[in-house]
């Protein structure tokens, strides 16, 4: 995290929690350099949804449980799908992040790790896959910066902002079901990721 505690901004939406610049340029490294290490034992691949259509971002997992999608159907298990060994651990430093900004007594048990390339998008959803629906989801976010749709659970009208690499944000309370997902990305507005792109962590209670 920076050398203070982050600054929180006000998102005009009830539940819907921001933290520009919570991760500064070292902790965002460092961060990154413990997912790229977590990936040589738990490979980036490309899901599918229920249908067969493939995903066009790659995604991973960490921590005791990882959400995976196929033609089996959305669950949680504790086991990567394509080589069958667990998820590596979480790293401390998001641990620490959950338990600062959202203040919840229980740590997250799982950590999914999504790799957006440049064309990668992702669709309006609700993450509601977890046993706990009141916990919350912690996102960060590291290299390019995406654009980022959000608007409420029960449908209407939604918004867009940036997030940049070293922004968190959170859904809670009545966000905790909202609408979100990522328009595109500003390719080339970090030169964190090797190869381009942006990876996104979210945080969350599964079980």
């Amino acid at each position: 995290m920076t050398a203070d505690r982050p600054r929180e901004t006000p998102t005009g939406l009830p539940g819907f929690r921001l933290w520009p610049g919570a991760l500064d340029a070292e902790a965002q490294q460092a961060l990154l350099t413990e997912v790229l290490a977590a990936a040589q034992t738990a490979p980036f691949y490309r899901p599918v949804t229920p249908g067969g259509r493939p995903f066009s971002v790659e995604m991973t997992g960490m921590g005791p449980l990882a959400w995976v999608s196929d033609r089996a159907g959305y669950r949680y298990q504790t086991t990567h799908p394509v080589t069958d060994a667990p998820w590596p651990p979480m790293p401390q430093s998001l641990l620490d992040l959950w338990d600062v900004l959202t203040g919840w007594p229980v740590p997250p048990d799982a950590c999914l790790v999504n790799l957006y390339r440049h064309e990668a998008k992702m669709g309006l959803h609700q993450d509601k896959d977890e046993a706990d629906l009141g916990a919350p989801v912690l996102s960060v976010s590291l290299g390019d910066t995406a654009v980022f749709r959000i608007g409420p659970a029960e449908g209407g009208r939604t918004q867009s902002l940036k997030l940049a690499s070293g922004d968190v944000c959170a859904l809670t309370g009545p966000a905790r079901l909202a609408r979100h997902g990522i328009d595109r990305l500003l390719a080339g507005s970090s030169q964190l990721v090797p190869g381009g792109g942006r990876i996104n962590l979210t945080l969350r209670r599964a079980r």
